[in-house]
């Protein structure tokens, strides 16, 4: 699950790209992605307009059908990994999560991405914020699926291992 503020534009693009990297990688049917906010200010409303225009120019589906909706403490457990796109995202997931164990499955989205730079464990980890596109224009979409992109293989193997790893456990 990615998650983001209100769920129309930087968790649902992540959701998009992820999920056309998992059919690309052969583990579409393998794999679940869906997305939610912590906020419900969007409730119910569609992928933003300008989140659909920057996903369609890079030839991605546009989210048709995607209602936003606020993440809640239930959708958690059920979830092997929840992306967050800010540092503050993931405090207030973890603070949902309760649960020690289903809290630890919370991590910042581009911290799969190779390039961005490394958190040790207890270091601030909002140099690792997808920065939020909606106040700004086209560039800043622009710039929000370029973050979301350059992190989804690292996300894509981080999955093929576990994968990988529970069906080894199960086998043996």
């Amino acid at each position: 699950m990615t998650v983001c503020t209100g769920n129309i534009c930087r968790s649902p693009m992540a959701e998009i790209v992820l999920r056309d990297r998992f059919e690309a990688a052969g583990l579409g049917h393998a794999v679940v992605v869906d997305s939610s906010g912590i906020s419900d200010e969007e409730h119910g409303r569609p992928v933003d307009r300008r989140a659909r225009a920057v996903l369609a120019e890079h030839g991605y589906p546009v989210g048709d059908g995607h209602r936003a909706r606020q993440v809640r403490a239930s959708d958690l457990p059920a979830r092997d990994l929840v992306l967050a796109m800010t540092s503050s995202h993931a405090r207030a997931l973890r603070r949902l999560a309760g649960d020690a164990g289903v809290a630890a499955r919370v991590v910042m989205y581009r911290s799969f991405d190779p390039a961005a730079p490394l958190v040790a464990p207890g270091q601030p980890e909002h140099v690792l914020d997808v920065d939020d596109p909606w106040y700004g224009g086209p560039e800043n979409f622009s710039t929000c699926l370029a973050e979301v992109e350059a992190a989804a293989d690292g996300v894509v193997a981080h999955v093929r291992a576990a994968l990988a790893a529970r069906d080894a456990a199960t086998a043996g």
